[in-house]
Formats: structure tokens, C-alpha cells, sequence
């Protein structure tokens, strides 16, 4: 039997893979704009959104597993879903555009579904909430990043 967590551990790295697998090979654009002098932590960038997507699908699981095969659940579950491709599809989108403000916009719209999601969940579970709280943090340094960097490279904006 397939039990809730593998399903969506399984959703959540196959949405995340897709993400890498659309990416259009234009990162060379990408890695040749400026970046903010205090920007010292790329590289460990993908860990924390490793550690984020790791928060969000365990936050899924608790509610799954509060009330599973319910509507309202599958409601929840599509809303993790939604967050999930919304913060997946920043780097597709922005790299297709060659635009930062789209990246900037996506990131912004990221947060605000993260933020429904925690308040939806908070009744429900404070652990599903707390899981939440580590994109809730770290989501605005990352869209900020990106349109200090439209600042920096207004020809890329």
C-alpha cells in the first residue's frame, strides 16, 4: 500500500524535477548579471530550498493525515501544489522572459500563497504552520534579491 507521505514526497520531487527539466538553457544570462555586493550565499541557495520543499511536503502530510480524503484536504493539498509550481516555475519563467521583475513578481506571488496556506492551516495544526515558517522567512530575501538585482541590471529588469 502507498501510504500519504510517499505520494506527496513523490509529487513533490517529480513537480520540482519537471521544474529543472523545462528550465530553458538561457543561465548564461543569468550568471552574467551583477549581484548585490552583500549576495554572499548563493551557493547554498539550493540546500535551503531543498530544506524548504523537505518543510512544505511534510507540512502537507500533516494535513493530509488530520483529515484525509475530505475535500476540504484536497483543497489544502492543491494549494500546496499550486505554491509548489508557483516557486518552481520562478526560474522556467524568468529565464524565458530574460526578466528579473518576472522573477521578482513570481517570488512575491509565492509568498502571498504561503502566507494563505499558513493561515489556513494554523487552526488545523501549529506544526503545519511551523513548517511553513522557513519559505514564510526566506522567500522575501529571495524575491528581494532578485529585484535588487533588477536595480543593479535595469537592462534586464
Amino acid at each position: 500500500m502507498i501510504r500519504s507521505w510517499m505520494i506527496i514526497g513523490i509529487i513533490t520531487f517529480l513537480v520540482g524535477f519537471a521544474g529543472n527539466w523545462i528550465t530553458p538553457n538561457h543561465s548564461q544570462w543569468f550568471r552574467q548579471l551583477q549581484r548585490p555586493r552583500w549576495l554572499t550565499f548563493e551557493s547554498v541557495i539550493p540546500l535551503i530550498w531543498t530544506i524548504i520543499f523537505i518543510c512544505g511536503a511534510w507540512s502537507a502530510y500533516i494535513i493530509w493525515e488530520h483529515k484525509p480524503n475530505t475535500d476540504v484536504t484536497r483543497l489544502m493539498m492543491g494549494l500546496y501544489l499550486l505554491l509548489e509550481i508557483f516557486t518552481i516555475a520562478y526560474t522556467p519563467v524568468m529565464l524565458s522572459l530574460r526578466s528579473l521583475i518576472a522573477g521578482t513578481i513570481i517570488g512575491g506571488t509565492g509568498l502571498l500563497i504561503c502566507l494563505l496556506i499558513t493561515l489556513a492551516v494554523l487552526p488545523v495544526s501549529i506544526w503545519a504552520a511551523l513548517l511553513l515558517l522557513p519559505y514564510l522567512l526566506w522567500s522575501p530575501i529571495g524575491t528581494y534579491t532578485t529585484w535588487q538585482m533588477s536595480r543593479i541590471n535595469p537592462q534586464d529588469a
